[in-house]
């Protein structure tokens, strides 16, 4: 029996580019010695991708198709898409053709003959992208790393094909709040890099504003490092030592030198600084709070509304 590989497509508002993507991935898989299925996740697009998929999988039956009840991200389209795939080994692709389908061979034979568990890609440039969201998105790569005791590679996709030990070890992190990137590398195993230069959408928009980008590195850096915890108390420590500080000084000023102390305004931008600070140290305990919170619940990570998959998960 030949081995099979699944591949699957997280899909949110992708009725342009999904047709495109489909075409090209069904030209580059035949040359692969493997039987493919397609894993569709709709995560709740407001455009016609729910019916295209549907289509799609009533003409080849290779094609697969989950739909949310609404949209519930990136990560829970990924989980959905693992957790009912049956391949021997299972590739995660987004459909606007920034991951190189031709790609595909080369992970492959890596897996096959040089016996990875997995192979990854990084794009080494970023060219397309606003230089603002390039800035940003190195500092986070140096940031975390500094945080974490996990690797995070600078401008690692989500592209990247596993064989089923590493796709099932995955499936053993069923918690809440997701942060991909990061579980790729904390369950460890042997992985290959392949670099290539950022290529554009091939339809429609990203659905990644620099917002909620900055709050998916939030929850990079609280689900993967407890530094900025330390942070807040080393920074708390710091201004009580100040403040017992300047209290001496108060003191001996007014006992020998008998100077009244006068300035209601530096007064009130201490106690200003003193304030911002406190809350900026609640803040940070509150996201993790809040993702504990969140993991409590207990809540499903997604919710399906249709598929064409049996026995559903």
């Amino acid at each position: 029996m030949a081995e099979l590989l699944s591949v699957v497509v997280p899909c949110y508002n992708e009725e342009e580019a999904l047709p495109l993507f489909i075409k090209e991935l069904k030209r580059i898989v035949k040359d692969i010695p493997v039987d493919t299925e397609v894993v569709l996740v709709n995560d709740g697009s407001a455009d016609g991708t729910y019916e295209l998929m549907k289509k799609l999988a009533k003409e080849d039956s290779r094609i697969k198709y989950i739909s949310f009840s609404r949209n519930f991200g990136k990560e829970g389209a990924i989980y959905a898409g693992l957790m009912n795939s049956s391949g021997d080994y299972v590739v995660i692709m987004d459909a606007d053709m920034q991951d190189k389908p031709d790609l595909l061979g080369e992970m492959y034979r890596i897996i096959k003959e040089e016996g990875y568990d997995s192979v990854a890609t990084r794009r080494v440039t970023r060219k397309g992208e606003p230089p603002v969201r390039s800035f940003f998105a190195r500092c986070f790569y140096k940031i975390i790393n500094k945080m974490s005791k996990t690797e995070f590679v600078d401008g690692a996709r989500d592209y990247r094909m596993m064989n089923r030990k590493f796709v099932n070890a995955l499936l053993q992190l069923k918690e809440y709040n997701r942060f991909s990137k990061g579980l790729f590398s904390w369950v460890g195993f042997e992985t290959k890099w392949l670099e290539y230069e950022n290529v554009e959408r091939v339809a429609g928009e990203s659905k990644w504003s620099f917002w909620s980008l900055l709050l998916y590195s939030i929850e990079g850096i609280v689900g993967f490092s407890t530094v900025p915890l330390v942070f807040s108390s080393f920074l708390g420590l710091i201004f009580c030592m100040i403040a017992f500080a300047a209290i001496i000084f108060i003191i001996v000023r007014k006992t020998v030198f008998g100077d009244p102390v006068a300035g209601w305004p530096s007064l009130v931008c201490i106690i200003t600084l003193l304030g911002g600070l406190q809350l900026f140290t609640i803040g940070i305990v509150g996201q993790y709070m809040a993702k504990l919170y969140l993991e409590c619940k207990d809540r499903p990570v997604y919710i399906v509304t249709d598929s064409n998959i049996e026995n559903i998960k």
